[in-house]
């Protein structure tokens, strides 16, 4: 008895360490080595996972970092450039000097410039609306409303205005993209901050020609190419009946937005003063031909009240 329970434990024995030097040389043979440089790279990261590296989240966009060896096409807009700057030293890189973007909205059919022609009532998503129908006031490219964008921001960045129908987006943006995928009407757009937070862009992406897009929104782009032609940058291409505004060669000059006639683009932040004194110079151009006709008018009454007295001496003698 004694033996067998010798030999079964000298036979387990030898089986278990036979199995661990086989499973050490095939762990030798296939083991994967990883660059410690990712743990640091993705310590670094903010850890948003939001995807907007392009990367499925911090720890891929870490691996694809370091395995590129360089840093051309990779940035992370939630941590920005300080972040990139931090990554740059941890590998020995120089970061590429990027503009930090936000999302902007280029639809401005609001319930007063685009007022309901139908009700929409069904599943309460722009993706399956965008399916159904083409919109409360007609427009087949404007916003539809269902806040997908807000369901897909993970930054408390973007909400919906009750009073317009339409998202806007606040300072918490990131640009991480989400809304942009998440809108099926493509109406959301990445442009750079701009120099002091100023931006200029077509707030119309229909696609219509100028009559139908009029009628179903007041202040639609209706391609009349007036923008196109007064820009000394050669900023804006016209093209599918609408206006667009390259935001790399926009140099804020503001042209395009005093002579466009239904107040289709939008500049954001930009001085009130400076609308202020252009209005005033406005009038102050216009009271001297004012002044001048009210002159000619009196002018003339003038003549004709001394022609008069003269025909009426002329029958009184």
């Amino acid at each position: 008895m004694n033996e067998v329970l010798i030999y079964a434990v000298v036979s387990l024995g030898t089986i278990g360490i036979v199995a661990a030097i086989i499973l050490y040389f095939v762990a030798q043979k296939f083991k994967v080595y990883e660059d410690p440089r990712i743990d640091d790279v993705e310590e670094v990261l903010p850890s948003a996972n939001c995807g907007g590296c392009g990367y499925a989240g911090c720890r891929a966009f870490a691996e694809g970092l370091v395995k590129a060896g360089n840093m051309e096409g990779f940035n992370c807009p939630v941590g920005g450039a300080d972040v990139m700057q931090q990554v740059a030293g941890i590998l020995g890189l120089v970061a590429e000097a990027k503009e930090p973007q936000i999302a902007v909205i280029r639809c401005s059919g609001s319930y007063a410039n685009s007022p309901k022609k139908v009700e929409y009532d069904g599943i309460t998503t722009c993706a399956a609306a965008s399916v159904l129908y083409a919109g409360d006031g007609g427009c087949s490219f404007g916003c539809l409303g269902e806040g997908d964008c807000v369901a897909a921001c993970d930054f408390d960045a973007i909400h919906m205005n009750p009073e317009t129908g339409l998202p806007v987006v606040n300072d918490k943006c990131v640009a991480c993209g989400a809304c942009v995928e998440a809108c099926p009407r493509d109406i959301i757009e990445l442009r750079n901050v701009g120099k002091k937070e100023r931006r200029i862009f077509v707030s119309c992406v229909n696609e219509e020609k100028g009559a139908p897009a009029k009628k179903n929104c007041s202040v639609a782009c209706i391609a009349c190419a007036k923008c196109f032609n007064v820009c000394p940058f050669d900023a804006i291409e016209m093209k599918n009946n609408r206006a667009y505004i390259d935001y790399e060669m926009c140099k804020l000059c503001r042209k395009c937005v005093e002579v466009c006639p239904t107040d289709a683009i939008h500049e954001i932040n930009f001085p009130l003063k400076k609308l202020i004194k252009k209005e005033e110079k406005a009038k102050d151009t216009e009271t001297p031909k004012a002044t001048e006709k009210v002159a000619e008018k009196a002018s003339t009454k003038t003549e004709a009240a001394e022609k008069q007295d003269e025909i009426n001496k002329t029958k009184e003698s």
